[in-house]
């Protein structure tokens, strides 16, 4: 459903309709493509949920060695060890 399909079902205004939305996102502090508010079945596909700093880079996560992987799981950077993911 399109945004102003969802307003005009509810009688609002387009422009209402998104200014209420971002007090949403706002008081929910969500970002685009944020992790927390992702679904689990598409997590694969979000890079911020595997961005990670290493020696003061940013690296993705799943390309590096099982063992940093499980650090960085333990500590909460990364949703799961993808190293060891049952598909």
């Amino acid at each position: 459903m399109s945004a102003a399909d969802l307003c005009a079902a509810f009688g609002v205004a387009k422009g209402t309709g998104a200014a209420k939305s971002k007090e949403v996102r706002d008081a929910l502090n969500m970002i685009q493509m944020d992790p927390n508010w992702y679904l689990p079945s598409q997590m694969d596909d979000n890079m911020m949920a595997w961005m990670i700093m290493v020696n003061g880079l940013i690296v993705d996560a799943r390309r590096l060695p099982l063992e940093i992987q499980e650090i960085a799981y333990q500590k909460g950077l990364i949703p799961y060890v993808p190293g060891k993911r049952k598909d």
